[in-house]
């Protein structure tokens, strides 16, 4: 089994991003301000991409228009940089790919940067978070990218709320949506659901056929969410182990609120007729379960 990671607060990735891609209180002098290296310039071609970003995929028509943008009024917020691991004269994007393809575009010689000192883990773990903090990124990318926040760094959705600006109901929420069958999520990832009726569809014994059901109808939330409850592809669900005593809605909606928190599948089995029952924790491999071993100790020195 993996060794323990040490057990970490609010990661110096996370901190440093709120102090350096978060700029709204940078003016405000009741605010603490972090030690950052000063702004200086540097030569474009020097300036190079990471090769583990997570973010692929960059939307043309916003590129282009964040282009014109700085071709107007040049680049406001600064990108964040390392040198590079490499070693050589170069320096990696940390924070601000985006700004430094449209300056490329826009044909700029020179972009202003903020360098720092940051590990391999670090800078994967702000690449997450600028990730999640992007306004574009559809439901499933964003519950993706808590997820990871949590396995890989341990930060707990009460951290990640007050870090990030976002409700915890919101983080916990998204989080319930990674539960659903990955053709589901494919049509979520494609806009062809929304969140809230993939939240309808959680509870659903079918989410899949019931999904089809919707789009095929044009279907509201609301009516998507009447049709949840009252069972209505029932009959397309996978069977039941003979026997097997029907959950019910709170019991799924526990199931689905723990997973959530622990990242990991979870069940839940009441005994018939009592108030005793079975809680299984499903992991994928020992990193999980090493995650699983530290939110118990934390829980129990906390």
């Amino acid at each position: 089994m993996a060794d323990k990671k040490e057990k970490r607060g609010l990661g110096r990735g996370l901190s440093a991003l709120m102090a350096d891609v978060d700029l709204t209180q940078r003016d405000d002098p009741s605010v603490a301000q972090p030690a950052t290296s000063p702004e200086r310039s540097l030569p474009i071609e020097r300036v190079v991409p990471n090769p583990d970003q997570p973010r692929r995929d960059f939307d043309e028509a916003a590129l282009q228009e964040l282009s014109d943008s700085i071709s107007e009024k040049g680049i406001i917020q600064p990108l964040i940089v390392r040198a590079s691991p490499d070693g050589g004269d170069t320096y990696q994007i940390v924070a601000g790919e985006r700004r430094w393809r449209a300056a490329q575009r826009a044909q700029l010689h020179e972009v202003p940067v903020v360098i720092r000192d940051f590990t391999d883990t670090e800078v994967l773990e702000i690449a997450i978070i600028e990730n999640v903090q992007r306004a574009d990124l559809n439901p499933v990318e964003e519950a993706l990218g808590y997820r990871q926040l949590q396995e890989k760094f341990g930060h707990t959705q009460e951290q990640l709320s007050r870090a990030l600006g976002k409700s915890r109901s919101h983080i916990a929420n998204l989080m319930r949506l990674l539960n659903l069958p990955n053709a589901v999520l494919t049509w979520l990832r494609e806009d062809k659901l929304s969140a809230g009726h993939a939240r309808a569809l959680i509870t659903s014994d079918d989410p899949t056929a019931l999904a089809r059901v919707v789009m095929a109808k044009g279907l509201s939330v609301r009516e998507t969410e009447k049709l949840a409850k009252a069972g209505a592809v029932k009959d397309t669900a996978k069977p039941r182990s003979p026997g097997a005593p029907e959950k019910d809605a709170d019991t799924r909606a526990l199931e689905q609120d723990l997973q959530a928190a622990l990242g990991m599948k979870v069940n839940i089995d009441h005994a018939s007729g009592g108030e005793t029952g079975k809680l299984s924790i499903s992991y994928k491999n020992f990193e999980q379960l090493d995650a699983l071993c530290r939110k118990l100790s934390q829980t129990e020195t906390g």
